[in-house]
């Protein structure tokens, strides 16, 4: 899944229309932030990246009821999740600082929680949330096997991460009636919500959800992985700590995590305290790797989808734009006058460069080197 980039690149000059002139001279990029403004947004993101760990830690010690339901042995996630929390709020406040992401930002979560949107079209967002957000369908239209890697991967994650953050922090806890079983409570927050069989199928699932969350996920993961390896396009503009480390470190953790339990099942034990300590660093590793790595784009997907939701209510409202060059549809008004508005808050000033459908452009391009290069070698 693509991440959005924290400020857009440099556009080409503007297409004009057939037979008009194109300047062929390169445009100066926009001006770097000031020092000043820098140290403004590390300062603002280092303030919010504190607030919400302090945040966590307090609903720790309120949600293991002081402490008492809170397994010390968990401690090293506990506090990986605390630099998680420290840095997916430093990542997100550096990432809303910059125009383009600011104008997503707002508008994405202004269409997301409208009242009005709500009014006109009440089933909207809980269906772009399943099929955007849950079901991820525009990455069926590229390739129904990486849609399905990609979902393997999603769903193991999040069953992982249901599973995994709630028993670190101590908010949930499994106690036994007898002392050794088979009848357990789980209980949350201290109170009882299940009570069930260690022996039967419940108790089973109960128990190996992680294991179930790890074999969804490594096939997930050794796909995109064997891709990255053999596909050129993939091969072209990869890196490794940005593109193949994410995937290398959900294998790891899914493996290591089968490892333990292979070990209590069939080798009585043996091995089970080295297992124990590897599987411990690759998942903290993960999890304080998570907010400045490709998997940061996991946070930012919920602006997306009131992004996408600007646009169906647009839509709704026939408020298309026509390209100025073939009078084909292009995409909604405000969305066009957003991107316009972008353009300008980065000092860009090419307000005919939106006004123009992809075909278009690379049409009105071509031309303009047919016109301005080609013709200095004949």
């Amino acid at each position: 899944m693509p991440e959005p980039s924290e400020a857009p690149a440099v556009p080409p000059p503007p297409p004009g229309p057939p037979g008009a002139t194109v300047a062929t001279e390169t445009p100066p990029a926009p001006s770097p932030p000031r020092p000043g403004a820098r140290r403004s947004v590390t300062a603002r993101a280092t303030l919010a990246g504190a607030v919400v760990s302090l945040l966590l830690v307090a609903a720790i010690v309120l949600g293991s009821r002081l402490l008492r339901d809170f397994d010390s042995a968990l401690l090293p996630y506990a506090v990986a999740t605390v630099f998680l929390a420290f840095g997916v709020a430093y990542r997100y406040t550096v990432w809303v600082s910059a125009p383009g992401a600011r104008r997503l930002f707002r508008k994405g979560f202004g269409s997301f929680f409208s009242a009005d949107n709500f009014r006109r079209a009440p089933t909207a967002l809980p269906r772009m949330i399943a099929t955007y957000l849950g079901f991820q369908k525009f990455l069926g239209a590229r390739s129904r096997a990486r849609w399905i890697a990609h979902q393997l991967i999603f769903w193991g994650c999040i069953l992982a991460a249901l599973i995994t953050f709630p028993l670190t922090w101590g908010w949930f806890t499994f106690t036994s009636d007898s002392g050794s079983g088979p009848g357990y409570e789980m209980r949350i927050w201290g109170f009882k919500v299940l009570g069930f069989n260690a022996l039967n199928i419940v108790g089973w699932l109960m128990f190996h959800g992680l294991d179930i969350a790890a074999v969804l996920v490594i096939p997930g993961a050794c796909y995109f992985l064997w891709r990255r390896m053999k596909d050129r396009g993939a091969i072209t503009g990869q890196r490794f700590a940005y593109d193949l480390l994410p995937l290398i470190c959900l294998i790891v953790v899914s493996v290591t995590g089968l490892l333990l339990t292979f070990s209590s099942i069939f080798l009585h034990g043996g091995g089970y305290e080295f297992l124990a300590i590897l599987h411990m660093v690759s998942v903290v590793f993960t999890l304080i790797y998570i907010p400045f790595g490709k998997f940061f784009h996991i946070v930012q997907r919920p602006a997306a989808v009131g992004m996408q939701l600007f646009k169906y209510t647009a839509r709704q409202d026939e408020q298309v734009f026509a390209c100025k060059r073939c009078g084909e549809p292009m995409d909604t008004t405000p969305y066009v006058e957003n991107l316009r508005g972008t353009m300008q808050d980065l000092k860009l000033d090419y307000n005919a460069f939106v006004e123009y459908c992809p075909r278009c452009k690379r049409v009105l391009r071509g031309n303009a080197y047919l016109s301005h290069v080609k013709k200095g070698f004949k």
